[in-house]
């Protein structure tokens, strides 16, 4: 096929171009770095404190006493609760974990009766927050570790049985490392624009159509390019976020590949729509940076839309990078959803056509 005749070649001298432009490769790859690393640090500190819904399907004295050495844990504040509105509380994100007593704990606490099997308290946490999970784990064991100590029996007397429950509110460092790399993919398109206006304006775009090179062929390489420069900045990006803050990626592998995918192709058919109405790079640069910045703090990645001004909720629901941010969030972290996730992927494939069907009429090579 003649796309693939020199596709190859064409993506590698890409890269190549690309690599030697340093402050591209600073604003691309390191940027968004630098940016996961200062929100962390910014939004990761705060109390260590853990609230805590309890639940009691026993009701004896003995539940009680355990309820209150629990209560003699600083980092615990508990919170009595019916088992359904303790479940809830916690996926709405108003308690950071549950502990389900079950029936007959008190019957396994009576001294010196050996129960038949340990009575198992259930911890319900988030495996989004792997800090706050494995901090929870370990003081419910050491609590249910000295009652059983203290009681001496054996087999013990209680054990621990974890259990997962996605919340609808996630920590700040897992809400900004999918929106960050959301808007990382959006520069990585936008800035696309600049550098192809740069060639049209040297005749390196006239030159290039003129080989026996497709023009089909060109554009694709660009696109190639892209998308590994994509794949290099999300290795980054979520690495950081989860050797320095703890981030667990809880989504499906292919899906949040094919969203980076779609997000960088959409972004880069912006670019491209970009690069089509400016007339020299100056205006390039100009017209990136105005799309840009308003896009950036507009679209709820530095904070959720429901805590922007009504009047301006309209826009975010408007701008593309919304949609990606929420699906990135949905599906790395199971973040609360904006819209649903069909939702998201539509609007990006709307945005890709539009931006795609306009370039293709009104690009210029020369």
């Amino acid at each position: 096929m003649d796309i693939l005749r020199g596709l190859w070649p064409m993506t590698i001298a890409n890269v190549k171009s690309f690599r030697r432009n340093r402050e591209a490769m600073f604003w691309t790859l390191a940027f968004p770095v630098i940016f996961v690393a200062l929100f962390g640090a910014i939004f990761s500190g705060g109390s260590t404190r853990f609230e805590v819904a309890w639940v009691d399907h026993d009701g004896t004295p003995a539940a009680a006493q355990l309820r209150a050495g629990f209560g003699q844990v600083r980092m615990l504040e508990l919170r009595d609760a019916a088992e359904d509105e303790a479940l809830a509380l916690m996926r709405q994100g108003d308690v950071d974990a549950v502990i389900v007593v079950p029936a007959g704990v008190g019957e396994a606490m009576t001294p010196g009766v050996a129960p038949r099997a340990p009575a198992a308290l259930v911890l319900y946490t988030d495996p989004s927050r792997s800090t706050a999970t494995q901090t929870l784990n370990q003081v419910v064991e050491q609590v249910v570790g000295a009652v059983n100590q203290r009681l001496s029996g054996v087999p013990p007397a209680l054990a621990v049985e974890t259990r997962s429950l996605q919340t609808q509110s996630i920590s700040a460092a897992a809400y900004f490392v999918p929106s960050i790399l959301a808007m990382a993919l959006m520069q990585l398109g936008l800035f696309a624009s600049i550098p192809l206006v740069a060639q049209r304006e040297k005749l390196i775009l006239k030159r290039l159509a003129a080989t026996p090179l497709t023009r089909l062929t060109l554009v694709t390489s660009n696109v190639l390019m892209r998308l590994l420069v994509a794949a290099v900045q999300t290795v980054l990006i979520v690495g950081v976020g989860a050797l320095m803050f703890g981030v667990t990626i809880v989504g499906n592998l292919l899906v949040i590949i094919g969203l980076i995918a779609l997000g960088a192709v959409t972004f880069l058919a912006i670019g491209y729509l970009i690069a089509s109405w400016a007339r020299n790079e100056e205006a390039a640069t100009g017209i990136t940076s105005a799309v840009q910045f308003p896009v950036m703090f507009l679209s709820g990645i530095f904070f959720p839309i429901a805590f922007m001004p009504e009047w301006l909720q309209p826009v975010a629901a408007f701008l593309p990078l919304t949609y990606l941010a929420d699906a990135l969030r949905q599906t790395m972290v199971g973040g609360a959803a904006y819209v649903a996730l069909p939702i998201d992927v539509a609007v990006l494939a709307v945005w890709l056509a539009v931006a795609t069907a306009i370039t293709a009429r009104f690009f210029r090579w020369q």
